[in-house]
């Protein structure tokens, strides 16, 4: 299989249980199951702004306002279900993360339930394709390919997101551009895969991505079969890493967007009397 279509293999593992997820959860934006998402999904909706017709009631309950809308944000999920942690909308307002903070964020998107979801759909691609051969078939086969898929990904993530940055002092989160183009901004997104922002501030090259990734493959080396073992397949792996990597990027780039764009559409049927729909 070439990489083109692991990464489009995996893309659609990600738009199926998006969907299903979504299907399974029709009520998904109400206030009483989500609160934190339905009251992001609120504020994206034209004319939401709290801040526009409170009252002042201090610089204390404003520093408190501020903190909320903030949580939020750090709650806020691509289509609503997939996890988006390492996500900054405004540049301008975000401190630096300590060590601990990169860890935390890291391992809080790595160990979300989506992510479970997701693993055992590249599961049970593998196993459809008979991957690993020696892994076997049946639930012995399964479990076989769930752990190491999953192995992959804890150690993708934290060497990337957490290990890396941590050395280097950069920045592993997402800094959305969020105006201009969309050229510019879908160039901008794959850049950020070569560029990262240091935490004392300004860019470098973006170590921790391509080496993260790099030390991951090689630790996966430890617990696949030997057989699969090769120089070109460890290659062919950090390119398929490096290109889903950067299709997060685009899905983090253009997704307040969509979200904007979705929250419009619900609140044109909303507004139409429902004996005129």
């Amino acid at each position: 299989m070439t990489g083109t279509e692991r990464i489009v293999r995996t893309c659609i593992a990600c738009a199926a249980v998006t969907v299903v997820a979504l299907v399974l959860s029709p009520s998904a934006f109400t206030q009483e199951q989500f609160p934190a998402l339905a009251a992001t999904f609120s504020q994206a909706q034209p004319g939401a702004s709290a801040q526009s017709t409170l009252p002042e009631s201090g610089k204390q309950n404003q520093d408190n306002q501020g903190q909320t809308q903030g949580a939020q944000k750090k709650d806020d999920r691509m289509f609503f279900v997939m996890p988006n942690y390492l996500t900054v909308e405004n540049e301008a307002q975000v401190k630096p993360l300590v060590w601990k903070d990169k860890f935390a964020m890291t391992a809080k998107g790595t160990f979300d339930p989506y992510e479970f979801c997701i693993v055992g759909v590249v599961a049970g691609i593998r196993q459809a394709e008979n991957s690993d051969p020696s892994f076997g078939q049946g639930l012995v086969g399964y479990s076989k390919r769930y752990g190491t898929a999953m192995a992959d990904q804890v150690d993708g993530n934290m060497m990337v997101g957490a290990v890396f940055p941590t050395i280097l002092k950069t920045d592993p989160r997402y800094f959305q551009m969020g105006t201009g183009g969309f050229l510019h901004r879908f160039g901008y997104a794959i850049s950020r895969i070569f560029v990262a922002r240091k935490d004392s501030g300004g860019n470098v090259f973006n170590i921790s991505e391509a080496a993260g990734n790099g030390v991951a493959i090689g630790i996966s080396n430890l617990y696949y079969p030997a057989s699969t073992r090769s120089l070109s397949s460890s290659l062919n792996g950090w390119g398929v890493q490096m290109g889903i990597d950067a299709f997060g990027n685009e899905l983090k780039e253009f997704w307040p967007d969509i979200h904007r764009l979705i929250a419009r559409r619900r609140h044109t049927d909303a507004s139409v009397p429902a004996d005129t729909q």
